[in-house]
């Protein structure tokens, strides 16, 4: 079957002869329909939304696995014959790659087909699962069993999967939205084919694997999220329990400069956990894309929306210049309680309108808004790719103190910016307990080959402006993360490179994933 092989793209470093070995092996390890070769059946893995060449980030082929054996049999393979392996869970990573590899050439190693759902305690509010497993799945087991929990996800969150979005350190819309912070316990083939447990997860017979993050010893779980270190194969995480109140609520601001007294109005209420989740501040544009479309709509002008079109908008949709999506959790007497801390202290701001479920009802996008904030998961962000239109979209995200003055600067940074590359401010804020998450999709046509070179001169001078800024991202699509990792210093990156070559000479896992790649000192 070697007849079937592309031999005009192989991985890096590695000749035709050697590559068609290991593929020969790869098919006595998982059989034949788990080894992907051909073009049309690797068309999954090379679907990205980045504005460079598909070429770029092509797979040489992709194996799918079903068992953490195998894992380490495609390992095993993968060092015998220097195969670079770029592993993915659910694919479904858009905006920071999809499930494209990271360099041209390398193999796809696809676990969605490790999905089973290992364990759920409602007692302790636990879950152990796989790779593949989605907030779907895991949404409708949990509710098909009448367990009292609730999930929190990213949106949007059917399809993506826990174990994946915590790995890249992903965020959520519930008081659990921290997502690596709710982890614990993890299962990590290593490039040698070992496997390491994290934490209690060493300790023959040890039952508390899933709620004592530590162990003893040094604490390595956070070494291997955003990095190449380990592949893994079980995710251990806590579930909220579902309380029997939630009131999901939106407050909506007339101006774009009101963005610097919001957050001054949210910060003290998020640190004293009287709302307790991820708040989100979301332009206008933001809201209005996930359920209309620019050229349809509004205008085909070419450039970036005009500021009078924006206000038009605002006006037709009942949207704010900004829209703050936060909820109440509790018992009635505690829900109750802390509404009248929140409304009072929205009365001193003397501006914002409050909007509740009962007077919002089934209005988008309030509704999925409040479904991402009650444990739902859903699509309804995906309509974000429509506003512009073919199919580019690259997040930008950089973090920032929640001040209310340091969110006016990187909004008003990255408008002027995006702007001058004729796109628009798509942008959301979302408040941690001290942090501010600015989140924006670099939303642009890749079907025009000079918007799609605007975009990507767009997202270097995003990263430039704002590192000179004292900014930095905290995650990137694949194109760029050798530039992110720049951001964060030398020595950061010495020790990372050090750690690579200690725990993966061969260089086989992921090379290039945050910047860490030994065939490319810095």
């Amino acid at each position: 079957m070697t007849e079937q092989i592309n031999k005009t793209l192989l991985p890096r470093g590695v000749d035709s002869a050697n590559f068609e070995q290991a593929i020969a092996k790869f098919r006595q390890l998982l059989g034949d329909d788990n080894v992907l070769v051909k073009d049309d059946q690797l068309i999954p893995y090379n679907k990205i939304m980045m504005a460079v060449d598909n070429a770029a980030h092509t797979p040489s082929a992709a194996v799918t696995a079903t068992t953490v054996e195998q894992v380490q049999g495609v390992v095993k393979i993968c060092n015998e014959h220097k195969v670079p392996v770029w592993t993915i869970s659910t694919g479904r990573n858009f905006g920071y790659g999809s499930a494209a590899p990271g360099q041209r050439g390398q193999i796809i190693l696809d676990l969605k087909k490790m999905n089973k759902i290992l364990h759920v305690d409602a007692e302790l509010g636990t879950a152990l699962v796989e790779p593949g497993v989605t907030y779907q799945q895991l949404y409708d087991y949990i509710q098909e069993r009448n367990l009292p929990l609730m999930l929190s996800f990213s949106a949007p969150s059917a399809i993506a999967g826990p174990l994946g979005n915590t790995m890249d350190r992903g965020v959520g819309y519930t008081p659990y939205g921290e997502h690596f912070l709710m982890q614990c316990g993890m299962e990590v083939v290593l490039a040698n084919g070992d496997v390491y447990r994290t934490g209690m997860g060493g300790v023959k017979g040890d039952n508390a694997w899933q709620v004592f993050k530590w162990g003893y010893g040094p604490t390595l779980d956070g070494m291997f999220t955003q990095a190449n270190y380990g592949i893994c194969t079980k995710m251990g995480f806590w579930l909220m329990p579902k309380p029997p109140v939630i009131k999901p609520f939106e407050i909506k601001f007339e101006n774009e400069s009101d963005i610097a007294e919001i957050v001054e109005f949210i910060r003290p209420l998020r640190i004293a956990q009287v709302i307790p989740n991820s708040v989100v501040i979301a332009g206008v544009l933001w809201e209005a894309s996930t359920c209309n479309t620019r050229r349809s709509d509004y205008t085909s002008e070419p450039g970036a929306t005009s500021d009078a079109i924006l206000k038009q908008i605002q006006k037709d949709k009942n949207l704010g210049a900004w829209n703050v999506y936060a909820a109440l959790y509790g018992t009635q007497e505690q829900v109750d309680v802390n509404w009248n801390i929140v409304t009072g202290a929205l009365k001193q701001l003397g501006k914002g309108r409050i909007v509740t479920q009962e007077e919002a009802g089934d209005t988008q996008p309030f509704k999925y808004r409040a479904q991402l904030m009650s444990g739902v998961p859903n699509l309804q962000e995906f309509g974000l790719y429509n506003w512009r239109g073919g199919g580019g979209s690259m997040w930008f995200a950089p973090v920032s103190q929640a001040r209310g003055s340091e969110c006016d600067k990187q909004q008003a940074l990255a408008k002027k910016t995006l702007n001058k590359h004729g796109l628009d401010y798509v942008g959301e804020f979302i408040v941690g307990w001290r942090d501010m998450h600015h989140v924006i999709d670099v939303l642009y046509d890749r079907t025009n080959p000079q918007e799609t070179k605007r975009a990507n001169a767009c997202f270097a001078e995003l990263l430039d402006v704002f590192e000179k800024e004292g900014y930095a991202v905290y995650r990137v699509n694949t194109a760029f993360q050798d530039r992110v990792a720049q951001s964060y210093g030398p020595v950061k990156r010495k020790l990372e490179h050090a750690i690579k070559r200690a725990l993966d000479p061969n260089n086989i896992l992921a090379p290039g994933k945050s910047g860490i790649d030994l065939a490319n000192p810095f």
